[in-house]
C-alpha cells in the first residue's frame, strides 16, 4: 500500500505540551510522548477513524522519531502502535533505549 505524503501537510511538534500533531480534513491526529531521562517515551498515538488509513500515524511516528534522533534521545515506545512501527522498521532499531 502506497501513501502520497505529499498531499498531507507538515507535522507540527509542540514541544512545551510533548505532542506531535497533524491536522487533516479538519481533524487532527496526534502522537503523545514524555521524556524520561535521556529518552522520549512514545505514550499515545491517534487518528480519528475519519482520516485514518492514510499512513497518518506513521507519519507522526517518522517526525519523533526523526526528532529523537536528532536530539540524541532513546525511544521507548509504550503505545502498541509505536511498538509495531519499530519492529517493522528495523532502521530505528538503535534508537531503541
Amino acid at each position: 500500500m502506497s501513501h502520497d505524503d505529499s498531499a498531507l501537510p507538515a507535522v507540527a511538534h509542540d514541544a512545551a505540551a510533548h505532542r506531535f500533531t497533524l491536522a487533516v480534513d479538519g481533524h487532527q491526529a496526534v502522537l503523545d510522548y514524555l521524556r524520561r531521562d535521556d529518552a522520549m517515551v512514545i505514550t499515545h498515538t491517534g487518528v480519528p477513524d475519519a482520516i485514518g488509513g492514510r499512513g497518518i500515524a506513521a507519519l507522526l511516528t517518522r517526525a519523533a522519531l526523526a526528532h529523537a534522533r536528532a536530539s540524541g534521545l532513546k525511544v521507548v515506545p509504550e503505545c502498541s502502535y509505536a511498538v509495531a512501527f519499530m519492529r517493522r522498521h528495523g532502521e530505528y532499531a538503535d534508537l531503541l533505549g
